[in-house]
């Protein structure tokens, strides 16, 4: 997969903007060319369903993200409309590694299946404003496999004794 420099810039400047809030957004951009992707971001609205009911949705947007679905498909149709595609679902991790948790497959897979099979999943690993790392997954039919991204610049990686998010705690 191949990400535009200024796409991965506008997502980077969205996951520094959040921090130490998940961001999200989506990458579209017409088939076959790679370099007119672009980022559009969008409101985590994990907050707000926290504040309204935390039994449902035990964790804020420190640690987990849902954009608005409506405004996703309308996004996505109006793209598709135009002659493009959903390339990426694309969100942060403040704090933590980039890497495709249970949780994130959990929401990519809400029925057993991904909501949208040919899209890639972004993760950006964040840590204290400073993106350290980025890795995209996609669906091999099967599970959610990580793949090369092309065009990233050079990132320090996540720091010793970075860990992943303990769920379920």
């Amino acid at each position: 997969m191949f990400l535009a420099p200024e796409t991965l810039e506008a997502a980077f400047a969205e996951a520094r903007r959040c921090w130490p809030r998940e961001a999200c957004g989506i990458v579209l951009g017409r088939p076959g060319q790679p370099e007119s992707s672009y980022f559009v971001a969008f409101e985590n609205l994990q907050d707000r369903l926290h504040a309204a009911d935390p039994a449902s949705f035990p964790r804020d947007a420190r640690t987990a993200y849902t954009m608005d679905a409506l405004r996703l498909e309308r996004t996505v149709d109006a793209a598709v409309a135009g002659g493009e595609k959903l390339i990426a679902i694309l969100h942060s991790h403040p704090q933590h590694p980039s890497y495709f948790s249970q949780t994130d497959r959990a929401a990519a897979c809400p029925f057993g299946f991904p909501t949208y099979p040919d899209t890639h999943q972004i993760v950006i690993s964040v840590y204290d404003r400073v993106v350290h790392d980025l890795k995209a997954f996609s669906w091999d039919g099967a599970d959610w496999q990580e793949e090369v991204v092309h065009g990233l610049p050079p990132l320090p990686g996540p720091p010793a004794g970075a860990a992943p998010l303990q769920e379920g705690v």
